[in-house]
């Protein structure tokens, strides 16, 4: 997925070893409780120099995520200063879309933290930029199995540590539908059930709520939706071939134009002011959608403002399969870092150590490590366990994750702009679709 050219053989190769290495999912440890805790790996430093562990370092840190990711990251930087009285951290947490609009910023003035998270999505992009530093030299031989680290390199060099497995689904509020008398959304249903539970939930629901949402905006759903009806990913071979698959393009956006019109999903204002993991505004959170699409490691987010209501499915499918599962979040370091050693040492612990893995838990996914998804196992809650069960929904009928390709941010952007203006009536499908497909062309033929 992260190579510059994927065949969708390689894909479920790669799949079928993630499987083999995470032996089953996981999830947080509740406080107080007794655990199960393996042996602490091995976590001495990629370099020896006895310099490295007496010098005073400050590592600045870079992460997104809900507050249940942030909490859980701080208590394992206090760790990891408890255990290596040298380091000290200077954090910065934002939520995702403020993450990916700030990034840019730092890496133009090249000051990227020396530690920070980074996505299967962007990755490439950044590789590309020649911010990230070469992490191959970091020994995971027994903690992450070699042809998955194979899978995740670029031209031959590995720039992300994979935190954990992970994989895109479908949550949903049990709790409410069954109240409405709403049918519940049941395993590798198809984009076409997808569309009738949102027209049935509707009709079943109290005034002001859904069963879906206006998704028409977000460029990765409409990936999702041309390769699980057997179109090409939007960018492959590196970013030098583009496809906007014309037919189902329209066939996508004139569904939701139609949803629009019959009030079958919100309206555009209410739609583009809901807002993902803020309680008052998150589309299932606040009570207006019964559906969202959630992740391995972001569901647990979503359990929390809907305690014992949430349920998860994978994404809807459709001849090629659909959705993904995979390492798809990694901790990378900076080119630029003046602590690169220490850095390096770091994210090694980081999926190692057993006091971490406590703390860590599933705010990132299933742990990329065994031994430490084993601890972890034994006590996990039913509503934990959601994250596992998105990755076992997904597994079997998952695509590979298809990144976007170096130089595509302008595309991403403008996709969501344009379609945005869909929805509110201000321009035309065929008009975005001439638009995007232009754009997207013009990208190509520069890569």
């Amino acid at each position: 997925m992260m190579k510059k050219k994927w065949s969708k053989s390689m894909g479920l190769f790669m799949l079928a070893m993630v499987l083999i290495v995470t032996a089953c999912g996981s999830n947080s440890i509740n406080e107080g409780k007794t655990t199960n805790t393996p042996k602490t790996t091995d976590n001495s430093s990629v370099s020896n120099s006895t310099d490295n562990d007496a010098k005073p370092v400050e590592l600045t840190i870079m992460w997104w995520g809900p507050d249940t990711r942030h909490e859980a990251t701080l208590k394992a930087l206090e760790i990891y200063t408890k255990q290596h009285a040298n380091v000290t951290f200077k954090p910065e947490y934002l939520a995702w879309d403020a993450f990916w609009a700030k990034l840019p910023t730092l890496a133009a003035s090249k000051s990227i933290t020396d530690v920070l998270q980074m996505d299967a999505a962007y990755i490439q992009e950044y590789v590309g930029k020649g911010t990230l530093e070469d992490l191959s030299d970091i020994d995971l031989s027994g903690i992450v199995d070699s042809n998955v680290i194979e899978n995740l390199k670029i031209d031959g060099k590995l720039y992300g540590i994979p935190l954990s497995q992970n994989a895109q689904g479908v949550a949903f509020n049990k709790t409410a539908l069954e109240a409405a008398g709403v049918d519940l959304p049941q395993k590798d249903w198809t984009w076409e059930q997808y569309f009738e539970f949102g027209r049935k939930a509707k009709e079943k629901l109290p005034e002001g709520q859904y069963g879906i949402s206006d998704t028409s905006d977000l460029w990765d759903w409409y990936l999702w939706y041309q390769t699980a009806n057997g179109g090409e990913p939007l960018m492959s071979d590196g970013g030098k071939t583009f496809t906007l698959d014309k037919d189902l393009f329209f066939e996508y956006h004139n569904t939701f134009a139609q949803l629009r019109q019959d009030k079958i999903v919100p309206a555009a204002e209410q739609q583009v002011a809901l807002l993902e993991n803020d309680p008052t505004s998150d589309p299932m959170g606040s009570g207006v959608v019964m559906t969202r699409g959630a992740t391995t490691g972001s569901v647990n987010a979503l359990e929390s403002m809907l305690p014992g209501q949430v349920d998860v499915v994978n994404l809807p499918v459709g001849e090629a399969g659909g959705g993904w599962a995979q390492s798809t979040i990694f901790l990378s370091v900076s080119a630029n870092s003046k602590n690169k050693e220490q850095a390096k040492e770091f994210l090694k612990w980081f999926i190692t150590d057993a006091e971490a893995g406590s703390a860590l838990a599933l705010t990132r996914g299933i742990p990329i490590n065994p031994e430490i998804y084993k601890a972890l196992e034994p006590n996990l809650t039913p509503q934990e366990k959601l994250g596992k069960k998105i990755y076992d929904v997904a597994l079997d009928k998952a695509l590979p994750f298809f990144p976007i390709a170096e130089g595509y941010s302008e595309w991403v952007d403008t996709y969501k702009a344009t379609m945005q203006s869909v929805m509110f009536g201000k321009s035309s499908i065929e008009d975005a679709y001439e638009k995007l497909n232009t754009l997207g062309l013009e990208i190509a033929a520069k890569r």
